[in-house]
């Protein structure tokens, strides 16, 4: 067997990760909180943006924590279709479960079917990502601990989903962030403490790309886009804001129609 090493970068792969799971579950929040006080298109693209964060964020979050994944005896390589699709089931799933709850925000059958569909589509994200691994040897799988994991997967994600609608403040949704965030991590290490290798060692070139020339140049792509998006949101104006900020632009003298 070979030995898994999870943190071969040491603690800079598991923080790194926490904090980009926390900045897409911040922005997805906030953008979800947006939805919910408009109405129609505006309400889609919002929803659109929140799923686009969270899905992005977790995503981010799993391979900047592979980036630290090592296994004694041999080299590790990506599938590169197998890793793109990984990303396009996260937001498809992601997508599913924010318009099921921002469609229908009162409704407890809403939540549930959005926590489960998120949930799903966060832990199939993952084990594809994993199965996107190539090396020397063959793969396995503990069943509790991935049971466990996909467990983990939903709760988490009907809790977030369920803090999109409770929390307005931005105090709150920090927190909430924060909480989510080490949902989402816990899932993960989760996930890869129900992985054992079977080295078989070769001198054969391994097929595919190696983290550092595909997983962390996408990574570190989609984490520009989360920040970027950060600081879109939190300069644009809430719906309440809205009319202040117009009436501070007219001109004296000029009423409202």
């Amino acid at each position: 067997m070979g030995h898994l090493d999870h943190a071969a970068l040491g603690w800079l792969t598991p923080v790194l990760s926490y904090v980009m799971a926390c900045t897409g579950a911040a922005l997805g929040l906030r953008c979800t909180v947006r939805a919910l006080a408009a109405a129609g298109r505006v309400r889609r693209n919002w929803l659109l943006t929140a799923a686009s964060a969270i899905a992005t964020g977790i995503w981010t979050m799993h391979f900047t924590a592979m980036l630290g994944f090592g296994v004694s005896g041999t080299d590790i390589r990506y599938d590169v279709p197998l890793t793109l699709l990984s990303l396009v089931v996260a937001m498809l799933f992601v997508c599913a479960g924010v318009f099921a709850v921002g469609r229908h925000p009162g409704r407890l059958q809403a939540l549930l079917l959005g926590g489960l569909t998120t949930g799903f589509g966060v832990a199939g994200m993952h084990y594809l990502g994993m199965a996107a691994v190539r090396l020397h040897g063959e793969v396995s799988y503990d069943p509790v601990r991935v049971a466990l994991s996909v467990l983990v997967a939903v709760v988490a994600a009907t809790a977030a989903l369920w803090a999109a609608l409770a929390i307005r403040s931005p105090a709150a949704v920090a927190v909430a962030s924060l909480i989510m965030g080490a949902a989402v991590s816990t899932m993960h290490y989760t996930g890869m403490h129900a992985v054992s290798v079977r080295v078989a060692p070769s001198g054969d070139p391994l097929p595919g790309a190696s983290a550092m020339s595909f997983v962390f140049p996408l990574a570190v792509g989609l984490g520009a886009y989360l920040f970027i998006t950060s600081a879109f949101v939190a300069l644009s104006p809430a719906a309440g804001e809205r009319p202040a900020s117009a009436a501070a632009r007219r001109p004296a003298g000029h009423p409202a129609h």
